[in-house]
């Protein structure tokens, strides 16, 4: 594994994200668009993957290693929808919605999924695309 080359592609990938979040909450395209928030998850989760495969790098890739990497998102998505759902209390009293927050886990989720398919497709060497049935 390339860890320079993928190091590069997240530093990449966060200035995107932080870039294209700034702009949307200038002309607040989070509250006029309704899905925008969807595809911010998506691209969150995908950094997430990546960047869970390059802090914890290992020799062998795992199916169990895959599934570190899904409970991961899935718990840091978790810990992010209550910090919003305290913001949402506490300064803008928005009510919860259960469907925003069911939807905002799933897109982390599926973003995580397709990190993981993009490194085994693009970045892992050819000779070392290969996951263990450990």
């Amino acid at each position: 594994m390339d860890r320079k080359n993928l190091l590069k592609r997240l530093a990449t990938l966060i200035l995107f994200i932080f870039l294209v979040n700034y702009i949307a909450m200038k002309f607040y395209w989070y509250s006029a668009i309704w899905y925008f928030d969807m595809p911010m998850h998506f691209i969150g989760g995908f950094w997430l993957g990546l960047a869970y495969i390059w802090l914890f790098s290992v020799k062998e890739f795992s199916f169990k290693f895959i599934y570190r990497i899904i409970l991961s998102i899935l718990l840091i998505g978790i810990f992010w929808e209550v910090f919003e759902l305290l913001v949402d209390k506490s300064i803008t009293h928005q009510p919860f919605n259960a469907l925003d927050t069911l939807s905002d886990i799933f897109f982390a989720l599926a973003g995580g999924l397709s990190a993981v398919f993009y490194f085994f497709k693009k970045i892992m060497p050819i000779n070392e695309n290969t996951i263990q049935l450990k």
